[in-house]
């Protein structure tokens, strides 16, 4: 059995148990030159500035080949990494590229990303790394790449034919290629492989730069006492490698497309809820595989992250199954999810996982059974406390349960000056009555004049009972709603807000590190509030 300890968690880092906070900021956000952040310098200063400012958490969103959208949420694969993330710098100093190369950047748009631009920029430097490769590699590096081939076939093979395939289909989704490509017909899959096993291995060498480049990034955390969160979707998209290669583990009918897909009901938030779109998974099926591709999924992730946060938790106790021919959540049923039997099954095979249950929404008594049999920290979003929806008293930092992990806000909400200055009404899920009463409440309740609520907000996780505190990079710097990272509803322009150079600056660290310190959060008990007595002050933005 694969154990935490055998997965070679490092001495000294936090577990989820351990009163500590952290940063969320997805990797893409980091600034840089070329077009988005990746895996490069900028990415080991981020881990240096979480370390001035004493925070032992990085979390990220999912780092899969993100797909419609550009959203992580809806990758190409449940276990590739995003090519967008490849680091040019790393592949100038592995002798792959000429620095030369990197100079002939075009003038990328500066605090956002232009993601067709960037992945254009950057599979050209891929491509010349690969050519590279197969020219001059020597023995130890050919047989590297031979080992993690080898090793990461049980879904590399799959997601390399099939990113190979969409290129030759000019991207369209897998259920409108040839019948028999489409269905997998052996002979079809065998003439694939060979017309384009250069395709394919173009892209099984992109995937080993990754996987070398992530191993490079976990060493230089944990080498500062940083542990890294990542996010499993709890579905996955379906025009992925996934759905394609295994069609029998989904709901779909002969042609590959979804009969029932995915969503939530109509709430507070929505009058006809949320129509997710991906296809249901067929449990009876995963079942009786021992869950196996689960096990396969979440092996993986930890092997690049130390902690992981389920998204959409009560989807495995019960989950909404929308007609695939519907166009709004509304008229839906609840289905059952696998429950425990899922996760022992997952517990049997890698041991005691750190996993973070994502568990908002209709929370069930049978969702908080679930959650709490397996002893996992549930979510509490500090914005949410203030408004009138009923379950708005959970969100109070007086009502914490210690195993919880508090947020500001997350990618999906509106970063607290945003939602602070939101005047409601519009496209908002609140009224300019409501906004006016909450943004009195927060005042009352922080408390705070508003100035930088930011920071009040900041202080109100840090000195609850909760395990975990994090806290969206937006947030710290105090940036209202254009850096907004999703609006869920809207398809285009998410994912986009970047850092620009510079702004994670010494004395925000040492404003982070007074909080973190004074309210016992970190590395250093000792260390604690009365060591900064006096607490530093940052500009206001």
């Amino acid at each position: 059995m694969t154990t935490a300890a055998s997965r070679g968690s490092a001495p000294g880092l936090p577990t989820l148990h351990t009163r500590a906070s952290g940063v969320l900021l997805h990797l893409t956000s980091l600034p840089g030159p070329f077009g988005s952040g990746d895996l490069g310098g900028a990415a080991r200063a981020f881990i240096e500035f979480l370390r001035a400012a004493d925070q032992r958490w990085w979390q990220m969103l999912p780092v899969g080949p993100a797909g419609y959208g550009n959203s992580p949420y809806s990758a190409l694969s449940a276990f590739a990494g995003d090519p967008l993330l490849v680091s040019p710098e790393g592949l100038v100093r592995d002798g792959w590229l000429e620095r030369q190369a990197l100079e002939r950047a075009p003038a990328f748009p500066s605090g956002r990303v232009d993601y067709p631009a960037a992945r254009r920029f950057r599979e050209g430097l891929l491509r010349q790394a690969f050519a590279a490769f197969e020219a001059r590699a020597d023995a130890a590096a050919r047989a590297e790449h031979e080992r993690f081939v080898a090793e990461q076939a049980g879904w590399l093979d799959d997601f390399t034919l099939f990113v190979a395939l969409k290129e030759a289909h000019r991207q369209v989704q897998w259920t409108r290629w040839e019948p028999e490509v489409r269905d997998r017909q052996a002979e079809a899959l065998a003439r694939a492989r060979r017309e384009l096993r250069g395709e394919i291995a173009f892209h099984g060498f992109v995937q080993w730069q990754f996987a070398r480049q992530w191993a490079a990034l976990r060493r230089d955390c944990e080498g500062l006492g940083v542990a890294l969160v990542g996010d499993v979707p709890i579905f996955v998209a379906h025009d992925s490698a996934d759905v394609w290669a295994l069609r029998e583990l989904f709901q779909l009918d002969a042609a590959g497309e979804p009969t029932v897909v995915a969503g939530v009901p109509p709430d507070y938030f929505s009058a006809t809820g949320q129509r997710w779109g991906n296809p249901l998974y067929r449990w009876t099926a995963m079942a009786e595989r021992g869950f196996a591709w689960w096990i396969d999924r979440l092996r993986v992730t930890l092997e690049r992250f130390h902690a992981v946060r389920l998204d959409h938790f009560i989807g495995f106790q019960r989950y909404w199954e929308i007609p695939a021919n519907e166009p709004t959540a509304e008229h839906g049923v609840w289905e059952p999810g696998p429950g425990a039997a899922l996760f022992d099954a997952v517990r049997d095979a890698l041991g005691e996982l750190p996993l973070i249950a994502e568990d908002l929404g209709a929370v069930t008594p049978e969702v908080k059974a679930l959650r709490d049999r397996f002893g996992l920290p549930g979510l509490r979003i500090l914005q949410f406390a203030f408004g009138d929806d009923p379950s708005a008293p959970d969100f109070k930092p007086h009502n914490y349960p210690r195993r919880t992990v508090v947020y500001t806000g997350t990618h999906d909400n509106d970063t607290t000056v945003g939602w602070f200055t939101d005047p409601g009404g519009g496209d908002s899920v609140r009224t300019p009555a409501q906004t006016e009463l909450e943004r009195r409440f927060a005042m009352a309740f922080l408390p705070s004049d508003g100035a930088e609520i930011h920071w009040d907000m900041i202080r109100a996780a840090s000195a609850s009972v909760a395990d975990v505190s994090i806290f969206p990079a937006q947030d710290l710097l105090g940036l209202g709603a254009e850096a907004r990272m999703n609006r869920p509803g809207q398809p285009s322009g998410n994912w986009e807000w970047r850092l620009w150079p510079g702004a994670l600056t010494p004395e925000l660290a040492a404003r982070l590190r007074h909080l973190t310190r004074l309210y016992d959060r970190g590395t250093d008990a000792a260390a604690s509030g009365a060591a900064d007595a006096t607490p530093p002050r940052g500009p206001r933005p």
